[in-house]
């Protein structure tokens, strides 16, 4: 099962204020302890929303506003995504990072869609579209 890992902004993740030597250390090591146990997939941190943009959509027609994001007030500051036996031991995995910010701090565990979820909407030619993308991906890396 994989899951992605939401770290949400702060006030200073979004001011662009970098992660002190310290918090980068310990994140280092847990980053490696992830690699490690073989469950690491990705994970990076994002620049603040301001650097950012949005495409909104509405019917056939886009548009595209710039950062940063004022109104909402949830971002995401960082990311991982894992791959573990389900979601306790992701929560366990998460019980065990530093905290990510210099200030009370919160990560949000949600569970990525697989094939089998969508039911039989995902034809086989959908699936062989999906793996054929997959490969595709795996052999850039």
């Amino acid at each position: 099962m994989r899951f992605m890992l939401i770290v949400k902004a702060s006030p200073q993740s979004e001011a662009g204020v970098p992660p002190s030597e310290k918090l980068l250390t310990e994140m280092g090591k847990y980053n490696e302890e992830l690699a490690k146990a073989g469950v690491l997939l990705a994970g990076e941190g994002l620049h603040p929303s301001s650097k950012g943009a949005r495409v909104r959509f509405s019917g056939s027609r886009r548009s595209v506003v710039d950062g940063p994001f004022t109104e909402t007030k949830e971002l995401i500051a960082g990311f991982w995504l894992i791959d573990v036996k389900s979601k306790e031991e992701a929560i366990e995995w998460v019980k065990r990072c530093p905290n990510p910010m210099e200030e009370d701090s919160e990560i949000e565990i949600r569970q990525v869609f697989e094939a089998e979820d969508f039911g039989a909407e995902f034809t086989p030619e959908l699936r062989e579209q999906e793996e054929r993308i997959r490969e595709h991906v795996a052999g850039k890396e």
